[in-house]
């Protein structure tokens, strides 16, 4: 009973979100009143099969993670949210959890920012949204999974990001990531997912290790910075991040100044670049 509760309140919450609000062309004839199930399941980073299971009933206990994700994609409000946990059998994340849940508003802003790269992060930095033109010139993050979608872990362990550091700006930009995870884990002691998060962090990068354990500090500031676009070539940008009151959730944003090969460039990559809104 419960698996079909919690299709049918995907259905009718699918119904609702039409494709223009969350980043994806509304042109052709549609036969769905708001986003296709292939829609949903690219904002939620989960397969079509899966959530046609899901809606029909056939797939019993979701994760807490795709959970978060399909709330997320479905823009849901924090009660709706808590209500869709419920309806899986699951407890909603407490406050001892990192924040995941992105408020409307905070999608109908970055709705409004279609000519300016922007992205959400969690406490951790974590992806949790990436609007069109963040992902064409930072690089498509649909296909990204787990700690794929963390800074943290891409930047120590994985492939890196397209910004360009020089030795010094690296040294700098790893001991301010690092304190700034630390600080999270001092808020969240009780996160699961995070410990295990810096604990990986810990055995699989010497470099984060021996910061961690050197007690680094660093704070993040407004800064320029270079993305080698494999396409149109380096871009020199201003990178800010916002706070968000309340959700601890940061919003990034990349700006070129106005009328500057760098702006060409940016304008360039919203044309060429992906076309649908990626959240995982």
């Amino acid at each position: 009973m419960a698996s079909t509760e919690f299709g049918q309140m995907v259905r009718r919450w699918r119904d609702r979100v039409p494709p223009e609000a969350a980043g994806l062309p509304a042109g052709g004839h549609r036969r769905a009143a708001g986003l296709r199930r292939e829609e949903l399941a690219l904002l939620a980073g989960i397969s079509v099969d899966y959530v046609t299971r899901l809606e029909q009933g056939r797939a019993a206990n979701p994760s807490e993670q795709v959970v978060e994700a399909l709330g997320r994609a479905l823009r849901l409000s924090a009660a709706e949210r808590e209500h869709l946990f419920h309806v899986a059998g699951l407890v909603p994340p407490g406050r001892d959890m990192v924040p995941a849940h992105i408020t409307p508003s905070v999608h109908r802003l970055l709705d409004r920012l279609t000519g300016t790269p922007a992205a959400v992060y969690d406490a951790a930095w974590t992806l949790l949204l990436a609007n069109p033109l963040y992902a064409a010139l930072m690089g498509d993050p649909s296909g990204w999974r787990g700690n794929e979608r963390n800074g943290v872990w891409r930047n120590f362990i994985g492939p890196g990001s397209r910004v360009r550091h020089t030795p010094e700006e690296r040294r700098t930009f790893e001991a301010t990531l690092v304190a700034d995870l630390r600080a999270t884990a001092s808020r969240y002691p009780a996160d699961q997912r995070l410990r295990r998060l810096i604990a990986e962090l810990r055995a699989n990068s010497d470099r984060f290790a021996e910061l961690w354990e050197s007690g680094a500090v660093g704070h993040h500031e407004a800064s320029r910075k270079t993305i080698d676009h494999p396409q149109v070539g380096p871009v020199i940008l201003d990178c800010d991040i916002l706070s968000v009151a309340g959700g601890d959730l940061r919003i990034m944003l990349y700006t070129a100044e106005p009328g500057t090969q760098d702006a060409e460039r940016v304008a360039l990559l919203g044309v060429l670049g992906t076309q649908a809104l990626v959240e995982s």
